[in-house]
């Protein structure tokens, strides 16, 4: 082991110093004030978060997850519909559309920006498909421009998943209005994250927004009247407080994150051993993680061990694919060779410590330790 300090994935003790007056004030007027469930900040937080990213309407909800379900509820999916989406995501992307009852149907992704394949998608398509979830992975939007001309074609609906990718636009339209419906998550380690779970459903969809507000609030409009059976997935008010206070420094995170992604990419786009990020010019990639990708599994074994022994985290976002994870079995088999990129990718892809507070020197002992194992 190094003499030296660790270095994480994250440290969100970094953030704290910079938000502590704003987050400590609105916590101690929310607790006086005692208004705990769809409270004045849950409120606040809505319409200023719709106003940020440019949607008519932002719906707080219990957590990405259920951001996702009720975005596709408010969608019109159905039980036995298909919904044509990524295996190399989160499980939450393909468990909201069971949860539906509908079908997700994977496909593969692009090799470059491990985004949906718009011509997977195109040829997944059937007389049962009703939507498509792309997954603006890692921070950087997956094709909308493309996946928006089959959508219009097909007669169906784009539901963003925006979970890693708050900020990010396509020629200035934020990720989550270009949709139908987009569903962001505010877990901690988020782009714009939370102290704990909370999610956020976007729509310029009236109709869909009244859905949305009344179904994760069991279902009702007035107290005690329930036009439909709902959910209990309301904000947590003390949630808002804390994003509150998050929100207005979103830009300047996002563009930190980008900065030592930069970093990292001039230092080792020159080895050829791997693969930095490519951003493929479609929208601005605010770099949620920064994944290199390896020649094989041995070397990224090689690498990350490299890295542990000099105290420095890396994780693998995604091990497993969604379509040979055994919770979908049934939905797709877990043959190899079915989906060769993601499989591929799966096994090659490893990602290195990024938050917009990393240090400059912490920075160049990653990039000291991966040139020095290879």
């Amino acid at each position: 082991m190094s003499n030296h300090h660790p270095i994480p994935m994250v440290d969100l003790t970094a953030q704290y110093p910079l938000l502590r007056d704003a987050i400590e004030s609105g916590l101690h007027q929310a607790l006086d004030e005692a208004k705990f469930i769809m409270g004045p900040n849950v409120a606040a937080l809505e319409a200023e978060t719709a106003e940020y990213l440019g949607a008519d309407h932002a719906i707080g909800v219990a957590s990405g997850t259920d951001a996702l379900h009720l975005a596709l509820r408010g969608a019109g999916v159905n039980p036995g519909d298909e919904v044509i989406t990524t295996p190399f995501s989160f499980i939450a992307t393909a468990e909201a559309i069971c949860y539906i009852g509908a079908k997700p149907v994977f496909v593969d992704i692009d090799s470059s920006t491990f985004n949906l394949d718009p011509d997977a998608v195109e040829a997944a398509i059937t007389e049962r498909t009703r939507a498509i979830i792309p997954v603006h992975l890692f921070g950087q939007p997956a094709d909308m421009p493309r996946l928006q001309a089959i959508a219009d074609r097909y007669s169906l609906q784009i539901v963003e998943d925006c979970a890693q990718s708050f900020g990010a636009d396509i020629n200035g339209q934020m990720t989550g209005t270009i949709g139908v419906t987009g569903a962001f998550s505010f877990f901690p380690s988020k782009n714009l994250g939370g102290y704990g779970d909370g999610g956020l459903v976007t729509t310029n969809d009236e109709a869909i927004a009244d859905q949305v507000r009344m179904l994760r609030n069991h279902g009702s409009e007035r107290r005690y009247y329930h036009d439909r059976i709902g959910y209990n997935s309301r904000l947590d008010e003390l949630q808002a407080v804390i994003l509150r206070a998050k929100l207005p420094h979103i830009d300047t995170f996002n563009q930190k994150r980008r900065e030592v992604a930069a970093r990292y990419s001039e230092a080792l786009s020159q080895l050829p051993e791997i693969t930095v990020p490519h951003e493929d010019g479609i929208g601005k990639h605010v770099y949620h993680q920064y994944t290199l990708l390896c020649s094989d599994h041995r070397q990224r074994e090689h690498l990350m061990h490299a890295l542990s022994e000099q105290d420095i985290a890396s994780a693998i976002y995604y091990p497993v694919p969604l379509h040979q994870q055994a919770a979908f079995a049934n939905e797709s088999g877990k043959a190899d060779g079915v989906l060769p990129v993601a499989e591929s990718i799966a096994k090659r892809c490893f990602s290195l410590p990024i938050y917009p507070e990393l240090p400059a020197a912490d920075i160049d002992r990653v990039i000291a330790a991966i040139h020095a194992a290879l």
